[in-house]
């Protein structure tokens, strides 16, 4: 039964993310730690796995219609790898089970999911935000940010955030890539988060994973009901309210960094 309960979890937030796009981290591990009962630090080694998997199937449907961005993919991952490696570092030398270090992980993730309700809500009050005429191509300063070094650093902080609370890529990168890269469309957008969450949880869930931090069984039960929930999600999306959705998993990710800070 709990098998059960797992596979249904994991096809729940395969349907979110298939109609929203984000929602794969932000859901997964607060559903892990409060209805499963999964300690955080195995939650989030799991989860980032998870990720990784899921996002994977995304970049190569976005790079076959040839809409990646590289150049801001390999800016942000210039920052976010090593940020994540040395975080791995630290978690090594410490150990992910340390009281203090689940503390962190703990109210971490509280921030972060209060950060990615704050972005979602802020884009669903938005609503679509459509290319303009001038930003309907994309010419090859809509790749170059206001600065080279603010995708790094931006890249780095997210690059930490995401290696202790697997939370962070979704629409916390979404909003950061919209103020570096004011004249890249939407779309462009969206494949350049995916992107370059791909490697980033990848390094961060297999560091994790050598950290003894990842749960294999619960990672395959997971993916067996997320992968079909991505695919019906995706075939929802256009007959689904999408602003009502990411309305009321604005209010959800709220209530779970609420509860989660306040622990």
């Amino acid at each position: 039964m709990v098998d059960l309960a797992y596979v249904f979890a994991g096809f729940f937030v395969g349907v979110v993310v298939g109609l929203t796009g984000v929602g794969g981290g932000s859901l997964m591990t607060p559903i892990l730690i409060f209805f499963f009962g999964v300690k955080p630090y195995m939650a989030v080694g799991t989860d980032l796995l998870f990720a990784a998997v899921t996002k994977m199937g995304g970049t190569l449907s976005f790079a076959r219609q040839r809409i990646v961005p590289w150049r801001v993919v390999g800016w942000l991952s210039a920052g976010s790898i090593p940020a994540a490696l040395l975080t791995l570092a630290a978690l090594h030398k410490i150990g992910p089970a340390n009281p203090q270090v689940q503390s962190i992980m703990t109210h971490s993730l509280g921030v972060a999911l209060l950060l990615t309700a704050a972005a979602m809500f802020y884009k669903t009050l938005r609503g679509k935000q459509l290319p303009t005429a001038h930003t309907a191509g994309d010419p090859g300063h809509a790749t170059q940010a206001r600065h080279w070094s603010l995708p790094v650093l931006f890249g780095a902080l997210i690059g930490v955030l995401v290696t202790l609370t697997s939370v962070g890529a979704g629409a916390i990168g979404v909003s950061v890539l919209l103020l570096l890269y004011p004249l890249l469309p939407l779309p462009r957008i969206v494949a350049a988060d995916i992107a370059y969450a791909v490697p980033l949880t990848l390094v961060a869930g297999l560091g994790h994973a050598s950290l003894g931090s990842v749960d294999w069984p619960l990672l395959a039960k997971l993916l067996s009901g997320s992968l079909p929930g991505i695919w019906l999600g995706a075939r929802l999306m256009h007959r689904t309210p999408e602003r009502l959705v990411r309305g009321v998993l604005s209010l959800l990710l709220a209530w779970a960094g609420t509860k989660l800070v306040l622990i």
